[in-house]
């Protein structure tokens, strides 16, 4: 609390980390201690089960907070402990980079402006991927093309949906839930927008790579796990609309082959040389319709779910002791 007894507004910067003693020096350097807007600014570090001397590094450059996984539990994880403690530690608003200093920390300013001036309650920081030389031409070209899914699948206008430079409101940040282990970033744009929750974006710069990224071995290992992360978020968030773009296609074809069959029986009489057609088509039309049974069902689950929700946001604000 301040003298004239107003609580104090309350920026936390988290970093999940994983054996980041080597570059977690200059990633913290990087960090602000102030921030127009906000009055105190605290450091937080998750540490995700590192072998090294990450915790003794970051306390020895001054993080405010320091929590710990027994064992590495991946990065959704730490970003999901990192909010828990930020909130606990009376965060209005959270801001979460990377421990390599990909993300220029100076930005932090402009990436926590629309969630203080605008209300928003996500915003995220766009890398000017066109201009970063060390991601390769058919890198770029996989961020547009996973960026642009995201878009369509979540109904944001975020052009760099892996960024992981994010700022969020204190109510964002009780919402949030990664049911993924992979990561955070792709999931938490399409829940966002289920939530109703404000997404906003800006753009910020990088610095010079320090090391190869360790969330990503290999390009065919980011596809398919970026494409089972959308899949995933997509049936997880909006199951109707989901399984009834699965079931269009069986269904369509089934009607189609049952349509023909009945039109040889009615105008060619040639029906029972088309039996093959009737089986075929009814099998189709039922795999429809049971994938649309599924996602009535999956629908109304996350009907209860949204309820649990709800009633999880409450019960945490009561936990926290803050309205």
């Amino acid at each position: 609390m301040s003298e004239s007894g107003e609580r104090l507004r309350k920026l936390v910067i988290q970093i999940p980390c994983l054996n980041e003693e080597e570059t977690l020096p200059a990633t913290l350097a990087d960090l602000p201690r102030e921030v127009e807007g906000v009055d105190v600014v605290e450091w937080l570090i998750i540490d995700d089960g590192s072998t090294d001397g990450t915790v003794d590094v970051a306390r020895a450059h001054g993080v405010d907070h320091v929590v710990q996984h027994p064992r590495n539990r991946g990065l959704a994880a730490a970003f999901l402990t990192g909010l828990d403690a930020a909130l606990r530690a009376g965060a209005d608003v959270v801001v979460n980079t990377d421990a390599d200093n990909q993300y220029d920390g100076s930005c932090i300013p402009e990436l926590i402006g629309p969630v203080l001036r605008d209300g928003a309650d996500m915003v995220v920081g766009e890398r000017p991927i066109e201009q970063i030389s060390e991601f390769s031409g058919l890198k770029k070209r996989l961020q547009r093309l996973g960026s642009w899914v995201v878009r369509r699948f979540s109904g944001t206008d975020i052009r760099d949906a892996a960024s992981g430079f994010r700022a969020l409101s204190r109510d964002a940040a009780l919402r949030l839930q990664v049911y993924g282990k992979y990561s955070y970033t792709m999931e938490t744009l399409v829940q966002a927008r289920a939530e109703g929750l404000a997404v906003e974006a800006v753009p910020i710069r990088v610095n010079p790579q320090t090391r190869p990224s360790r969330l990503v071995r290999s390009t065919g290992q980011y596809v398919r796990r970026s494409a089972q992360t959308i899949v995933r978020s997509f049936a997880l968030y909006y199951p109707f609309r989901f399984f009834f773009i699965m079931g269009l296609l069986p269904l369509l074809i089934g009607l189609a082959l049952l349509v023909r069959w009945l039109a040889f029986f009615v105008f060619a009489d040639e029906y029972q040389s088309r039996i093959p057609s009737l089986v075929v088509g009814a099998v189709f039309t039922l795999v429809g319709v049971q994938i649309w049974l599924v996602g009535f069902l999956g629908d109304l689950q996350a009907a209860s779910r949204r309820l649990l929700a709800e009633a999880r946001v409450r019960d945490r604000h009561r936990d926290l002791g803050r309205p």
